[in-house]
């Protein structure tokens, strides 16, 4: 409990002498940008990430969590430096909305995705040296009413005068969530020349979910490549790890405070339980829809940086994610990110 206690500590106040600055960062994942409004729908997410904290600034839960890494393998942490970790807190609050295909009818016609919000705040804790990153979050949320997504979906498509969804009083009732995700990254090209001006890097990922909310595994890589790759290093679209990392700084050199480079990834899912597809535990509803175990994405984009700012865009092609789907989804991503 004292443990619990400081690290939670720790997390609220986002204390700690930093090593590097802390990152604001707002995405929006949206249907709209593949012309289809259906299935998942809407994602917005804001996050804040602290700066590195050195090991001269450790609270308990830093300190054990340092030793235990310095015993573990590498092949398991993937940190080449264990004595050189930095740590880092992060906090988000993100909302995603789910819907059929036909708006009209007053609940979701057979065989089309249900009506599902869900609404959570993550509070997170990364350990990373230049080679890897390791993330735990435990997320806290709900979905029915209480995920406010009805309102916010009204609210947008009174703004862009669309038609209104009719069917958000048959959504999904509400669940209290509680779920935990490890995240690990891995860098890619870690002998890439640091005085390049046009450069390439990135990750390949693991992540594992346990909750009510999501039970998966998942593996997948990001790439950049483009015109004076910047030190940190962002996720692109909504996940439950989804921050800034200050990561490059030692391996690259910046030639201008103006960065411009792709984006590509790819990342398979196997999912044992989704409460979007699958619908809550402890309450009796149908979804009327039948999951598909394995998903499969890519996803491809850009970004534009100028000093402290940066806006990116990523587009995503996803395979069927029930089975009376009729093809696989697409969505846009947007991410706009700021460092104080």
């Amino acid at each position: 409990m004292r443990t619990l206690l400081a690290l939670l500590f720790g997390c609220v106040c986002l204390q700690g002498h930093a090593s590097d600055k802390g990152t604001l960062t707002f995405h929006l994942d949206n249907d709209l940008f593949a012309n289809t409004d259906q299935d998942y729908t809407n994602g917005a997410r804001v996050s804040y990430i602290t700066g590195g904290r050195k090991p001269s600034d450790f609270n308990e839960i830093e300190k054990w969590l340092d030793s235990v890494q310095e015993k573990a393998p590498q092949i398991i942490t993937g940190l080449n430096s264990p004595n050189a970790t930095e740590y880092n807190y992060g906090v988000s609050l993100t909302q995603l909305m789910f819907t059929p295909e036909d708006l009209e009818p007053l609940t979701a016609p057979p065989g089309q995705h249900p009506y599902v919000g869900w609404l959570g705040f993550g509070f997170s804790l990364h350990a990373k040296d230049t080679n890897a990153i390791n993330s735990i979050e435990l997320s806290l949320g709900t979905t029915g009413k209480n995920a406010i997504a009805e309102t916010t979906q009204d609210f947008i498509h009174d703004l862009r005068n669309f038609a209104k969804f009719n069917g958000w009083d048959s959504q999904m009732p509400t669940e209290p969530t509680l779920n935990f995700f490890f995240t690990q990254k891995r860098r890619l090209f870690a002998d890439v020349p640091s005085d390049n001006v046009v450069g390439i890097d990135g990750f390949n990922e693991l992540e594992f979910a346990l909750g009510n909310f999501r039970t998966s595994m998942s593996v997948g890589f990001v790439t950049r490549a483009g015109f004076n790759l910047p030190g940190d290093f962002s996720d692109p679209r909504i996940g439950p790890t989804s921050y800034s990392h200050d990561l490059f700084n030692e391996q690259r050199i910046e030639t201008s405070q103006w960065s411009a480079y792709s984006i590509v990834g790819a990342r398979g899912n196997a999912v044992l339980h989704d409460i979007s597809l699958d619908g809550p535990l402890t309450r009796d509803f149908d979804m009327g829809i039948e999951k598909k175990d394995f998903v499969g994405e890519v996803y491809l984009g850009g970004a534009i940086r100028y000093s402290r700012w940066e806006l990116s865009y990523v587009h995503t092609f996803r395979s069927k994610e029930f089975v009376e789907q009729p093809r696989g989804a697409q969505f846009g991503s947007v991410a706009l990110r700021c460092q104080f």
